[in-house]
């Protein structure tokens, strides 16, 4: 089995101005971003790669969530998950070499969002906000698809 970490950006600052790529994270934003990570470490949790959208916000989430975790995984920035459909992101991650067993993915909502409930086939009336991630084990990751993952755990910023 595979393990899939899916992390939504930590809370960004609206700036008037400043295109919607160059936001940075706030002084919040900045602390949950490396609270996810030392959670994902306690959970016993490491990425072999991350798969990251290259907007500031979501670079900056992953920098501190891999020091949180103290990890050194190979960082690809992924242009096509700015924006992404869910189905988009299942074909990046579907593109994973067989030898990598777990994948963090950073990115957007609601594409990340939408990618947790496709692959669950769970109705997610909490929403996915800023800093949550969800921990998904799955099958191999060539041909991945709706229904075939199941959610080990989930993390929300505002609930720790």
């Amino acid at each position: 089995m595979n393990t899939l970490i899916v992390l939504r950006h930590a809370k960004a600052a609206h700036t008037p101005g400043l295109a919607d790529r160059e936001r940075p994270l706030t002084d919040r934003g900045e602390r949950d971003a490396g609270r996810a990570g030392e959670t994902l470490k306690q959970m016993g949790l490491c990425p072999d790669l991350v798969l990251c959208s290259p907007s500031l916000r979501t670079r900056r989430t992953a920098e501190l969530a891999l020091a949180g975790l103290a990890a050194d995984a190979p960082l690809q920035l992924e242009s096509e998950i700015y924006e992404a459909y869910p189905d988009e992101l299942l074909e990046l991650v579907g593109r994973t070499d067989d030898e990598v067993a777990t994948v963090l993915l950073v990115g957007h909502n609601p594409g990340v969002h939408e990618l947790i409930m496709s692959l669950t086939l769970s109705r997610d009336e909490d929403g996915f906000p800023p800093g949550a991630f969800a921990v998904l084990e799955t099958g191999p990751w060539a041909g991945l698809g709706p229904g075939d993952a199941r959610m080990l755990s989930r993390w929300n910023p505002k609930d720790h």
